[in-house]
């Protein structure tokens, strides 16, 4: 019985999920979920990434946390409309965001005047990765502060990522992570899953990231344009 009824639950959420990403496209947004372990450094990465986009693509982000604007306070500085969605109401704060959740938030975000949403989901290396909301790309943070091994205990969150962005790298030199053999686990989960080094508090690493993010927006915009001709 409770196999039938998870199978349920994300069944429902892919349905939601799928209504989500036809209402992206038809707006021509593209849509970046964006998961970590909590402290991981994606809302830093996400301050230095709206900066470096400012003037080239016009960028929303859907905020996820269990209670509070703390992240979200930080962004809407930045002048990119910011959307707080809390899961403390949902069995005392869901782990993760939903589709149906991203759709309830839709109706504050201007589709029709962006080129690209970011969602900040939950901080957690489990349940996000069990749930679409209706991205385009799926994109992991890991700090090596994490250790290593992450990729072989959250192998799931490894498998459906496009892309890992290796977090908080001007700490390297400080600590006993092995760089080659966290390789070598991601490699072991998923071989084709590229990897980018970064630091959100220098900067190192971010235009390899803002470009993948520029290739990937012009590639979907292409590819919808081309579903429009046929």
């Amino acid at each position: 019985m409770q196999v039938s009824v998870l199978r349920s639950v994300l069944d429902t959420n892919d349905l939601i999920a799928r209504e989500n990403r036809r209402e992206f496209d038809a707006y021509g947004s593209f849509v970046v979920n964006l998961m970590s372990a909590p402290g991981s450094g994606k809302t830093a990465i996400l301050e230095r990434t709206l900066r470096a986009l400012h003037g080239q693509l016009r960028a929303a982000v859907i905020e996820g946390d269990v209670q509070g604007t703390l992240d979200a306070d930080r962004l809407a500085p930045l002048g990119v409309p910011v959307v707080q969605i809390n899961t403390d109401p949902h069995f005392g704060g869901a782990c993760h965001l939903d589709a149906r959740m991203i759709r309830n938030a839709l109706p504050a975000v201007a589709l029709d005047d962006l080129d690209v949403v970011f969602i900040e989901n939950v901080g957690n290396l489990v349940c996000p990765a069990e749930f679409q909301v209706g991205e385009d790309r799926k994109v992991m943070v890991l700090s090596v502060t994490e250790g290593e091994d992450k990729p072989l205990k959250y192998p799931l969150m490894f498998r459906v990522s496009q892309l890992l962005l290796l977090n908080k790298m001007d700490l390297l030199e400080h600590l006993d992570f092995d760089l080659a053999r966290f390789r070598a686990n991601v490699a072991r989960v998923n071989p084709t899953l590229p990897v980018i080094e970064l630091s959100a508090r220098t900067g190192r690493g971010i235009e390899a990231w803002v470009d993948w993010l520029r290739r990937e927006v012009a590639a979907a915009a292409t590819g919808r344009a081309s579903c429009g001709a046929t």
